[in-house]
């Protein structure tokens, strides 16, 4: 997470929220104080874990359900990360605190991210 978060510049917020049992807790992360468990049934976070594929939000104050963990995020995406018996075991999370930060050049090299890491 750190060389991730250090490396991109727009990144305000870099983590992994991870799934036990029914709920999604923090685990590795960068950036300013998160939400250690994340309410069931809001968020970008939850909503990548149920369509099981990864989310691009431009504005979050326009995502019903946002959970604001931190006021400053201004948009964020999330890649689900679903290992090769296809269970989700979490989610990698980036917020920017600039609008419309993320785009599907983001989405592909976060995936690819995901992805050598859940080989691992």
């Amino acid at each position: 997470m750190a060389l991730l978060h250090h490396k991109m510049k727009h990144f305000f917020w870099t983590g992994v929220y991870r799934v036990i049992g029914e709920d999604l807790v923090v685990g590795p992360y960068q950036g300013p104080l998160a939400c250690a468990v994340l309410e069931r049934g809001l968020g970008v976070c939850r909503a990548a874990v149920e369509r099981r594929g990864t989310i691009v939000v431009p504005d979050v104050h326009a995502f019903e359900g946002h959970i604001a963990c931190d006021a400053r995020s201004r948009s964020e995406i999330v890649v689900p990360l679903i290992d090769g018996d296809g269970t989700v075991l979490g989610v990698l999370d980036v917020d920017s605190d600039a609008p419309g930060a993320f785009g599907s050049v983001d989405a592909e090299g976060l995936e690819r991210i995901a992805a050598t890491v859940l080989r691992r």
